[in-house]
């Protein structure tokens, strides 16, 4: 599989936080530009999961990832909007039930993957579980795990690669977006959250609470993508401190991705041409 360049992390075990930008170039952030950038694309989009649909070869998993109000439910919605919703199914992983917590790690989103033919979109994923929980380890007493020393993480990390690998040799397309925003641009969007009295329901104490921890959370980010961003499964990091341009870039990403595949519409063999033939001379003449 031929994956965009373009955002996307290191694929050899090395990407560097100090690499990457939360803003987009300075030429890439006029935003009528991008609203433009991001309608063609969503058209695009369209007609290629329709071929995606009738080909029935390959399924899109597209995994996004972010820390709070970077903009993961507006990206999604954007994006997705404009594409079958029957071919489309959105998955959002919250804290863990007690069933979930029953099993291993990568269960609840193994039931969630999507069919041949469909694009499944996770909202916060199997990453959580070396990213939140890395970050918090005191959560690692509810998993009721036999052991869980200092190589758990490596064996997290070797759990996912080998996950990832086995979808993609049986057709499952993965792309994995971290929509990369600044510290300065979350504290802006809370506040203006926190104003908002219509987007006041979205605020969450704990949001506040974990940018005490974002140095930690960015040392997890930066692990997590250089131990999983891979060829057959690589990260996009998506500077997300201009929402239109990030849109934009997701959008641009996934149609760049699908392009490259050989999807095409079944041909009809030569007895149902035939049939067909009959059937729309019997509906000419009636």
């Amino acid at each position: 599989m031929d994956f965009p360049k373009r955002w996307r992390a290191s694929v050899d075990g090395d990407f560097q936080l100090k690499s990457v930008d939360t803003d987009p170039p300075r030429s890439e952030r006029e935003r009528d530009e991008n609203e433009r950038r991001l309608e063609d694309a969503v058209a695009r989009l369209d007609k290629l999961q329709r071929v995606l649909h009738a080909d029935g070869r390959y399924a899109v998993l597209l995994v996004f990832q972010a820390m709070d109000a970077a903009g993961k439910d507006g990206t999604i919605r954007a994006v997705m909007t404009g594409i079958n919703p029957a071919g489309c199914r959105v998955t959002a992983f919250k804290r863990p039930s007690v069933e979930e917590l029953a099993h291993d790690f990568l269960w609840r989103v193994g039931r969630a993957l999507p069919e041949r033919g469909q694009i499944g979109v996770f909202n916060r994923s199997h990453y959580e579980e070396v990213l939140v929980v890395k970050v918090h380890p005191e959560f690692l007493s509810a998993q009721k795990l036999p052991d869980h020393g200092r190589e758990l993480w490596e064996e997290r990390y070797a759990s996912i690669r080998s996950f990832e690998r086995h979808l993609a040799r049986n057709g499952t397309i993965i792309l994995k977006f971290w929509l990369h925003v600044s510290a300065e641009e979350q504290k802006r969007r809370l506040i203006e959250r926190i104003d908002d009295p219509e987007a006041q329901w979205k605020h969450n104490a704990g949001d506040v609470a974990e940018r005490q921890h974002w140095s930690a959370y960015m040392k997890a980010y930066e692990s997590a993508i250089s131990e999983t961003s891979r060829p057959w499964a690589p990260w996009y990091v998506i500077p997300a401190d201009n929402k239109a341009a990030m849109r934009a870039a997701v959008a641009e990403t996934i149609v760049d991705t699908l392009r490259a595949l050989d999807l095409s519409y079944p041909e009809v063999p030569d007895d149902e041409r035939a049939a067909l033939a009959v059937a729309r001379a019997t509906l000419t003449n009636e």
